[in-house]
């Protein structure tokens, strides 16, 4: 780094410990990374708010893009200094595109949109930018994190295009979770402060909250879609668990019971040709449903001996609780 323009600040050493005893385990940190924050910590320090203490953010976050803190004290810079956030997200974009599992590049970007003040409205090339990190990995935790918080801060839950991308990413990959997840939320997800009742938990149904996920006012039409919707992702991939627990959730959501499905869930379980573990599950729960404890444990034992051995425990668990009602 050019040291002629810090001649008045004096740099604040790392301090690994008492100076009379050597550190358990020192970090190799390159000469340049020393320097470099030697300075921001002075600048820290002083709580300097100019130009040249945001470059060295700069500096700083590309030797070390995990660290935090230089992350909140360059927002802090930044709203200080009134600087234009459009040229930030452009530089961020970059930023984000080299380091795909960064958390605190997220956290910086949604710092940066809470800002009423300069985005008193969603910026339409956000979703675009989004895209593009989906391209890269579609199941990226943190970039659906923060598109999630930006359909709750911008109130996108009715807009085409959150729709649209889901359904283009699940297209190209019907075994992605996450964008089932957001596909949910969208549809069913709680509005404003509301609470979160989340979907019902399979293989319980005798005992869930009657209102656990239901909506109050229920658009059949809609929920008539999604459940087309999900059935021909089922017919893509019988296997995918995905597609089947947010089956789950929309007729948990209707107030509709899983016995609606029997017939779909019938049609990959036959004798000697099973498709779907799921369907299986599915039927097990249509049948505890309507108080078939017999069929229910037909369906769990081949579950429990032949279609998902590795979940004995867990099949043998169930069986027992039909048993118990049976009682």
């Amino acid at each position: 780094m050019d040291l002629s323009e810090w001649s008045d600040i004096t740099p604040i050493e790392l301090d690994d410990g008492a100076s009379s005893a050597m550190p358990l385990a020192t970090i190799a940190y390159p000469p340049e990374y020393l320097e470099a924050t030697a300075y921001l910590r002075a600048v820290m320090a002083a709580n300097e708010m100019s130009e040249r203490a945001l470059s060295l953010t700069k500096e700083v976050i590309a030797m070390n893009p995990a660290h935090y803190t230089v992350w909140i004290y360059r927002a802090k810079i930044l709203f200080a200094l009134d600087k234009d956030l459009n040229e930030e997200l452009s530089w961020l974009n970059d930023v984000s595109l080299k380091y795909l599992k960064n958390y605190q590049i997220w956290h910086h970007r949604q710092v940066l949109l809470s800002s009423k003040a300069h985005f008193p409205t969603f910026p339409p090339k956000e979703a675009d930018f989004l895209m593009e990190m989906f391209a890269q990995d579609s199941k990226n935790y943190h970039v659906w994190t923060y598109r999630h918080w930006l359909v709750r801060h911008f109130k996108l839950w009715d807009q085409p295009r959150e729709l649209e991308d889901v359904e283009a990413l699940l297209k190209a990959d019907v075994r992605n979770n996450s964008a089932w997840n957001h596909r949910y939320m969208l549809r069913f997800g709680p509005r404003d402060p509301a609470p979160d009742a989340g979907m019902v938990n399979a293989g319980d149904m005798s005992t869930a909250p009657t209102d656990k996920g239901r909506l109050p006012l229920v658009d059949e039409d809609m929920i008539d879609g999604e459940l087309k919707f999900t059935q021909e992702a089922i017919l893509r991939a019988p296997e995918n668990r995905s597609p089947w627990w947010y089956a789950r959730g929309v007729l948990r959501a209707a107030g509709r019971g899983l016995g609606e499905w029997e017939g779909f869930a019938g049609s990959f379980v036959s004798e000697g040709a099973v498709k779907s573990s799921h369907a299986i599950e599915w039927l097990a729960d249509v049948f505890a449903e309507n108080g078939g404890a017999v069929n229910a444990v037909q369906m769990l034992t081949l579950l429990k001996e032949k279609y998902d051995p590795i979940r004995k425990n867990y099949w043998d668990y169930r069986i027992r609780k039909l048993d118990q009602v049976a009682l």
